[in-house]
């Protein structure tokens, strides 16, 4: 890795066994701080030398000017020397963001080291969908989420492709694919920084619905006469302005001027669509030639990164190369509000020429863009799940096992808690096991059991590692009731909430027939709680008959101890398992361990009493 510096490059030490990612990030955090307390000092000495160089060139003009001591020719040597300090400074000024941006790079990995992450990153709000069956109950998106804990991208295609990822599960066959990735990516950390600090600003930028919007727009200037003309006319014009000038002799260039206003007049309106349309698809065109070039530059082993790779090119041009040289036709597109370029652009028709440009570089790089736009999104989302596994080398990837749907899960623990709070537990749903019906009292811990297997099993779906010592199951689509609530906006209540619900999560079930496809993994808090205790029980059977016939597992939790009764099943389908509390000097105190059998005590009273409320 070269550290960028306005002294030369300085490469960091290298490290000849493997370091903590902690003490990784704060051996760099440590160099990237003391460069940008460096460049610090350095900017002060520019600002300096320029308030002195410019006040001693003032000088001098004084002294030549009215002291007649030497020729004022001699001050272009001080302009020139202000000139050079000036872009000397602002190449410092520049280095000097990168380097705070890759101290910020490592100081956020530590927070998510340390668990100080949530509420400073990227919430992904935009991606939440209350009707999506898992996304609100897994708390995949929001403040202290899944996505704001594992996204480090820097375009909007990533952030998609990201929030895509964790809403829908992927095959067997992608995501071997993606921990493959992942594992060649995760101790890439020279590439992730690198990533991180390019461009003018952090934020995230490039917009793809514009991008792919104008690049796959039909040319609009494809009347066969309007390139020679573009061509021809601006050399006659050239031509009879010299004749001008040599003769005296100005009609014959009028007469092409007029023809050329003529011409543009007729073409404006496409011209300026086409125009207008590559500056605002392209405003961040530089941003992403930069990470296209970066990523091009890395040599891969894992073969669905080369795959990734190879389609990085556009008839034998790399991608980064080609969207640089549409940058320059946009740069070229807003240089024509230059009043030194105004002058002369209608003898050039140079307003014509530039969209004849654009419209080339369209017709030929146009239809691969979306290529490239998803492998940007595609490599962006890998690279955030391997941050994700270097910053947690205790968490393993997930072994998919055939057979009928199945989750054993060892020392399962939810990623979003902190590890020094998070109580871990065995998770089994397996051989004839297909209902882990969770009792317990209030606060005890049945809600977060079930969105511990959940959040797992997204993660195990998007090819990411998992928060387990180990994590067997099989390909599974999740479905969750956890948290639901009623609607003033939809006019419904919680309980007609929940059996839409419901309703979803049963067309899921049957998309997964036993023993073949992907199966459901349902997670159901609290089971038809908004009705009464008869149409409850016999409710819940049914519904959960169902499911298990359709080949689908889960976890139903519940304070009702007649539902750990549900009748008309397999023997042994149906495991009960429970969370313990204890009452300690009129406190109430949880250790979170799940044990096996039904709960057989209520805090509710003890709750109630503690509060103050006398019953």
């Amino acid at each position: 890795m070269v550290r960028y510096g306005a002294a030369g490059p300085g490469p960091f030490p290298v490290f000849s066994a493997p370091v903590p990612p902690a003490n990784a990030y704060r051996q760099r955090l440590s160099l990237c701080e003391a460069q940008v307390t460096r460049l610090d000092k350095v900017l002060n000495n520019f600002a300096t030398a320029r308030l002195c160089l410019a006040a001693a060139t003032l000088i001098a003009a004084g002294f030549s000017f009215f002291g007649h001591s030497f020729s004022p020719a001699w001050l272009l040597t001080g302009v020139v020397a202000f000139a050079a300090l000036v872009i000397a400074h602002q190449n410092a000024r520049r280095t000097r963001s990168r380097a705070d941006r890759a101290a910020d790079f490592y100081r956020k990995g530590l927070a998510r080291i340390e668990d100080r992450w949530a509420g400073t990153g990227q919430q992904g709000t935009q991606f939440d969908d209350p009707h999506h069956v898992y996304a609100s109950d897994l708390d995949l998106f929001g403040s202290g989420s899944l996505f704001e804990l594992l996204c480090t991208v820097r375009t909007r295609m990533g952030e998609e492709r990201l929030a895509q990822w964790l809403k829908s599960p992927a095959s067997l066959d992608v995501i071997r694919e993606r921990q493959a990735s992942i594992t060649d990516l995760k101790d890439r950390l020279d590439v992730r920084e690198e990533l991180a600090v390019i461009g003018e600003h952090a934020n995230v930028g490039i917009h793809p619905a514009a991008l792919l919007q104008w690049a796959e727009t039909p040319n609009k200037l494809v009347s066969p006469w309007i390139f020679p003309v573009a061509v021809l006319l601006p050399i006659l014009a050239i031509a009879c302005g010299i004749l001008w000038a040599a003769t005296g002799i100005g009609t014959p260039f009028l007469l092409v001027l007029l023809v050329e206003v003529g011409i543009l007049a007729a073409l404006r309106r496409p011209v300026d669509e086409v125009l207008n349309g590559s500056e605002t698809a392209f405003e961040d065109l530089r941003l992403f030639s930069d990470l296209l070039m970066r990523v091009e530059r890395e040599r891969f082993t894992a073969p669905p990164l080369q795959a990734l790779m190879a389609k990085l090119c556009s008839h034998t041009r790399k991608a980064s190369q080609t969207i640089a040289s549409l940058g320059t036709i946009v740069s070229f597109a807003g240089s024509r509000r230059n009043q030194a370029i105004s002058l002369f652009a209608i003898p050039l028709m140079y307003t014509l020429n530039v969209a004849l440009a654009a419209e080339r570089w369209r017709r030929v790089h146009g239809k691969v863009v979306r290529s490239w736009v998803e492998v940007s999104g595609d490599f962006e989302a890998l690279l955030s799940l391997a941050s994700y596994a270097y910053e947690h080398p205790d968490d393993s990837f997930p072994e998919f096992v055939d057979g009928p749907a199945s989750f054993a899960g060892t020392d399962l623990g939810h990623p979003l808690i902190p590890a020094a709070r998070c109580v871990r537990n065995d998770v089994s749903i397996t051989g004839n096991v297909r209902i882990l019906l969770v009792s317990g009292s209030n606060m005890s811990g049945k809600s977060t059991l079930l969105r511990t297997v959940g959040i797992n099993t997204v993660l195990a779906m998007a090819g990411a590692p998992v928060r387990a010592r180990s994590l067997k199951l099989t390909e599974l689509q999740i479905g969750a009731s956890i948290r639901i609530n009623d609607s003033l906006h939809d006019g419904s209540s919680r309980f007609y909430a929940e059996i839409t619900r419901l309703r979803q999560l049963f067309d899921l079930a049957g998309h997964g027939p036993p023993g073949h496809g992907r199966a459901l993994l349902f997670l159901l808090d609290e089971l038809l709680q908004g009705t009464n205790s008869r149409d409850r029980l016999s409710g819940a059977e049914g519904i959960v008959r169902a499911f298990v016939a359709r080949g689908a597992i889960g976890l139903i939790s519940t304070h009702d101890l007649a539902l750990t009764n549900i009748s008309g099943l397999p023997a042994g389908a149906v495991r009960n398992v429970h969370f313990q509390d204890e009452l300690c000097d009129g406190r109430m105190t949880f250790d979170f361990k799940l044990l096996d059998g039904v709960v057989t005590k209520s805090n509710a009273m003890e709750l109630m009493r503690s509060i103050g409320l006398e019953v």
